[in-house]
């Protein structure tokens, strides 16, 4: 794709977007597997089927991935949520991947919630667990932003260190407090799957820093921290990770953990939403 060619699709994109409705979102969400209850329950609700919008990259069947944008409100706050996410997996290039995302970024929003279900390496860590990350580790072997760099969407060598914006992440912090809702923190490893990872490799994960490892999250936060957009990320302990536990992973107990800690987490981004965008008004 030339660089004139992603910047067209993606004006051709927001552009359709806008005109679904007059209000510019605030804040963006990107939804993991099992996580769409959220977006079911917006006021002002718009679903979009990720097939009718201008370039927008389909999801192939995962399970647990919707596949749909939705507009709306959580509060007074106008918000676009992606319903299910495009994965370095299905044998898709990188700037598919992180094709939605910068949409979102184009279409004007301040900051992007991005969500995950993810295994937990920490053997502190349960299922069923809520995890803030503080960082990710980048294990997929690729970066979104290699080839050539377009100067409108950020710096050719985008500054790293503070990925998941501190004051969203102190936000979401206080607000799980205030509902007495257990938020855990650590660091992410995301890689490219779609195989689990062997219990040597959780070992050796375990060893260079992470927290908990998924599929996900980490080309799109870098690819919106290019562009300048605040991150916060979130992710459902859904499982814990190979070699933990002597059992085999497998894929229906990430939906059914996700399902069973769906209330607690939509409650959490409901609260935290409208502050985020109370934030970004100042």
């Amino acid at each position: 794709m030339t660089r004139t060619g992603l910047l067209g699709q993606l004006d051709a994109c927001a552009a359709f977007l806008r005109g679904k409705r007059d209000r510019v979102p605030a804040v963006g969400l990107v939804l993991g597997s099992g996580l769409g209850a959220f977006a079911e329950r917006l006021k002002n609700r718009l679903a979009i089927p990720y097939e009718e919008i201008p370039h927008f990259p389909v999801p192939s069947g995962v399970v647990g991935h919707a596949g749909e944008l939705v507009l709306g409100d959580v509060d007074s706050t106008p918000v676009a949520v992606l319903s299910g996410r495009v994965h370095f997996y299905e044998g898709r290039p990188m700037t598919d991947v992180v094709f939605p995302a910068r949409a979102l970024a184009r279409l004007g929003v301040g900051a992007v919630v991005l969500t995950n279900a993810a295994g937990g390496v920490r053997r502190t860590f349960k299922p069923g667990d809520l995890m803030l990350l503080t960082d990710h580790i980048n294990a997929f072997g690729t970066n979104p932003l290699i080839g050539p760099n377009e100067d409108s969407l950020g710096a050719r060598f985008p500054d790293m260190s503070r990925v998941y914006d501190p004051a969203l992440r102190k936000l979401a912090k206080d607000t799980a407090r205030s509902l007495r809702i257990p938020l855990r923190e650590g660091v992410y490893l995301g890689n490219s799957g779609p195989s689990y990872e062997t219990p040597a490799e959780i070992r050796a994960y375990r060893t260079i820093g992470a927290d908990a490892v998924g599929m996900s999250t980490v080309p799109e936060a870098i690819a919106l921290s290019h562009t300048g957009v605040r991150v916060l990320g979130i992710s459902t302990i859904t499982n814990m990770a190979a070699g933990i536990l002597p059992k085999p992973l497998d894929h229906s107990e990430v939906l059914a953990t996700t399902k069973k800690v769906g209330d607690r987490f939509v409650r959490l981004l409901t609260a935290l939403v409208p502050k985020i965008g109370r934030t970004l008004r100042k």
